[in-house]
């Protein structure tokens, strides 16, 4: 009797341990799943951040592009104006020597 007492015991110290490598097996398991599925998240979610910057970078360049050419044509407006100003100013100063020495 008692020997079917131990043998028992021994029989469920030995499911005990079986069942707890199952889990240790299955919580191995169930942490790599999740950290395989966390970097394929991280890879999906860098791709759409790569993505949007893209996106924005190509978008601010256009931009950037378009206030250049408009700061380069008001350039020459501007420079075109000081240049009839200069030739204009320039009449009147020979004009005016011509008229002093003359």
């Amino acid at each position: 009797m008692a020997s079917e007492a131990i043998s028992k015991i021994l029989a469920a110290e030995a499911e005990s341990n079986r069942k707890n490598a199952e889990a240790r097996q299955r919580k191995e398991q169930l942490i790599n799943d999740a950290m395989g599925n966390s970097a394929r998240t991280i890879q999906k979610k860098l791709g759409a951040a790569t993505a949007a910057s893209h996106k924005m970078r190509t978008e601010l360049d256009e931009k950037l592009s378009e206030h250049r050419k408009h700061a380069e044509e008001e350039c020459q407006k501007e420079i075109e104006r000081l240049k009839q100003l200069s030739e204009k100013n320039m009449d009147s100063t020979v004009d005016e020597i011509i008229k002093k020495f003359f």
